[in-house]
This record gives structure tokens, C-alpha cells and sequence, in this order.
């Protein structure tokens, strides 16, 4: 297990994996290690009572992250990034968000006016992609920091023929990966280290700008909208290379990937360069990975254009197992260079 962030796969597969309670025939979909999201099948749920063979179709997808809040980010800005990474895994299987459910565990000097603006956020945020809050706890408690300051659980309902499966790329498929590498490394350490950088103005403005581009919501419901998408996953901690291993471990196929092809947004390279951080490991949240029938390649790309999201197809699965970039296997970063670059830096802030 490292010391910070996620659990790694070993740990999980000892700690985790054998002790999941009860075996049910309705979970469609249960906990794997670097898999995005689980599923009911509500038709099994209720089979004998339900009304229809459409009833036996629907499909509940859940998954469960903290509720990351970073008041220095300022807590409009800090609330956004914190709904769209609840929003974020629910949305690779292709169904779009519908509820939520939210404990907040907050810590005591957060104000009433600091908690509006947060909540605020939320209320407008889950407006805007259709999603209402069906249940939730909150409270002040002492020993409760940012920015880990609770947990949550995103939904949705749809068709379960229309749930991309995180296990779902097939050979002969095309590997679609929008926006690259580091964007939430590059976002976050950008602005929460701004005194510290010593950068081209122009530059720092750049690296900035990937804040807004922290949300893969958006892209995976464009893409799954324009195509036979097979699998998403979106990159997390362990960045790109991380998502790549998990992708094609759920799957049991072979990725060969062009590093060259893969975008990489304005300011990626020069703040990572500054922060001493690989690119290619570091949390990446908002950049999403995507596996497409080659027939639809183009298709969604195309889609994907139109929204504004860059992306490109920069390889294909095949068979065998593991993950090639120009030729030589990747493997699953032992630890994401993100956190402790950033508790580095804020020792330095702080001296």
C-alpha cells in the first residue's frame, strides 16, 4: 500500500476484494481495482415484480469518491472541481449522471457563508446536467480538514444495454484519449503554487486555464452519444499511464499506444518541467480514455471536436495483455507524483 492516495492493487486484491459482504444476483457489476463505477440491475432486483421487459433493462450506476474542497482555490472554483469529480466516474459508463447522494463532514472554521457558496455550486452544477440530490448528511466535527472534508455517491438510471462497461475493449477497437496528460496536476499545482513559480506570465496564465478542463463529464457523454464506444476510464491518480494499465488489466487485451499522438494542452509540459513531476504518472483528472469501434473512430472524434474537447486516436487494442508505448510496456505508476509534490510545496509555503 503506498503512503498516500489510493490503495494499490495488492492491497485492495487481500484487503478489499475478499470481504464484500453479501453475494447478490442484481449486482451487475461489482469492486475491481482501477474500475470506475458499479451496477445494480434493477430488473433483477425486482424480477417477479416488474411491470415489463423494459423495467428488466433499467440499470442503476454508482460510484463513491470523497468531497475534495480546496479553499484556496476559492470555494466557487474549489465547489466546481469537487461535484465534477463525484459526476466524473458515473459518467464513463456512458449514462448520464441523474442523483447524488452527499455526507459532508466539515471542518469547524468553515463559515456559513464559506458553506453556501459551496453548496451553492453544487445546486447549480447538478441543475445544469439534470441531477437532483436525494439524500445526504452535514456537520461541523472536530478533527475534519480540507480538503477530505466528506464523501459522496453519484447515480444514474438508464438502459442497461446503453452502460459502457469498463471491461468492455475488444480487439481491433481504436484507443481515443481526449485533452492528455497531468491536466488536474498541471490545474491544481498551478494555482494553489502560484507565488512559487517562476514562469513566463503567459505561461503560468496557460497551465491555469486546465483547471476548467478538470471534467470529463462532458467528454464521455459526447463521445458515448457519437459511436460504439466499448470501454471509458477516465485518468485518475496514476495519470495516464496508470489509466492505460487499468483499462486494458479490466479488459485482458493489449493497448500499443503513440505517445506523439496524444495531446498535450498549453502549459502541461512547463509547469510539470517546474514542479520536477513525469507528466505521464500524474493525476489527470478531466482527461478520458476511450476504446471505439474503428468504423466510429472518426465519428466521435469528430463529435468530440464540435464540443470543443481535444482529442485524438493515438493507438489500437489488441490481443495479449498489457500496455506498449512506442514500443516498450508501461507499467502501473508505484505512486502518483502528485501528492507529495504537492505537500512539498506546501512546506514551502508555509516556511
Amino acid at each position: 500500500m503506498s503512503d498516500l492516495g489510493k490503495v494499490d492493487r495488492e492491497f485492495f486484491e487481500e484487503y478489499i476484494y475478499p470481504n464484500l459482504g453479501a453475494e447478490r444476483a442484481d449486482v451487475a457489476l461489482g469492486p475491481q481495482h482501477g474500475v470506475d463505477f458499479g451496477v445494480i440491475d434493477l430488473g433483477a432486483a425486482g424480477r417477479g415484480e416488474s411491470d415489463g421487459a423494459d423495467a428488466d433493462r433499467q440499470a442503476l450506476v454508482l460510484a463513491s469518491d470523497p468531497v475534495f474542497v480546496m479553499p484556496s482555490l476559492g470555494f466557487e472554483r474549489a465547489a466546481w472541481f469537487a461535484f465534477h469529480i463525484l459526476m466524473s466516474d458515473v459518467a464513463v459508463s456512458g449514462l448520464a449522471p441523474t442523483h447524488l447522494a452527499v455526507d459532508l463532514n466539515l471542518p469547524p472554521e468553515i463559515t456559513d457563508e464559506e458553506f453556501a457558496t459551496v453548496w451553492e455550486t453544487f445546486d447549480a452544477e447538478a441543475r445544469d446536467l439534470g441531477v437532483s440530490v436525494v439524500t445526504g448528511h452535514t456537520a461541523r466535527y472536530a478533527g475534519c480538514t480540507y480538503p477530505m472534508v466528506g464523501g459522496a455517491t453519484a447515480m444514474a438510471v438508464g438502459d442497461l444495454d446503453d452502460v459502457v462497461r469498463p471491461d468492455g475493449a475488444r480487439p481491433g477497437n481504436r484507443l481515443l484519449i481526449t485533452k492528455g496528460p497531468a491536466i488536474e496536476t498541471t490545474g491544481l499545482l498551478s494555482i494553489q503554487f502560484e507565488e512559487l513559480l517562476d514562469l513566463p506570465e503567459a505561461t503560468v496564465e496557460a497551465a491555469q486555464e486546465r483547471f476548467y478542463d478538470m471534467s470529463p463529464v462532458e467528454d464521455a457523454l459526447v463521445a458515448a452519444r457519437a459511436g460504439e464506444v466499448s470501454a471509458m476510464h477516465d485518468a485518475t491518480e496514476g495519470g495516464v499511464h496508470g489509466a492505460l494499465v487499468e483499462m486494458a488489466r479490466a479488459a485482458g487485451v493489449r493497448l500499443d499506444v503513440d505517445r506523439d499522438a496524444i495531446p498535450v494542452q498549453p502549459g502541461v509540459r512547463e509547469a510539470c518541467e517546474f514542479f520536477d513531476v513525469d507528466p505521464w504518472s500524474a493525476i489527470s483528472e478531466g482527461t478520458l480514455l476511450a476504446t471505439v469501434a474503428p468504423e466510429d473512430a472518426s465519428d466521435v472524434l469528430a463529435a468530440l471536436s464540435e464540443a470543443g474537447i481535444p482529442a485524438a486516436d493515438v493507438g489500437e487494442v489488441g490481443e495479449g495483455e498489457g500496455v506498449y508505448v512506442d514500443g516498450d510496456r508501461v507499467e502501473h505508476p508505484e505512486e502518483d507524483p502528485f501528492w507529495g509534490t504537492f505537500e512539498e510545496y506546501m512546506g514551502r509555503l508555509d516556511a
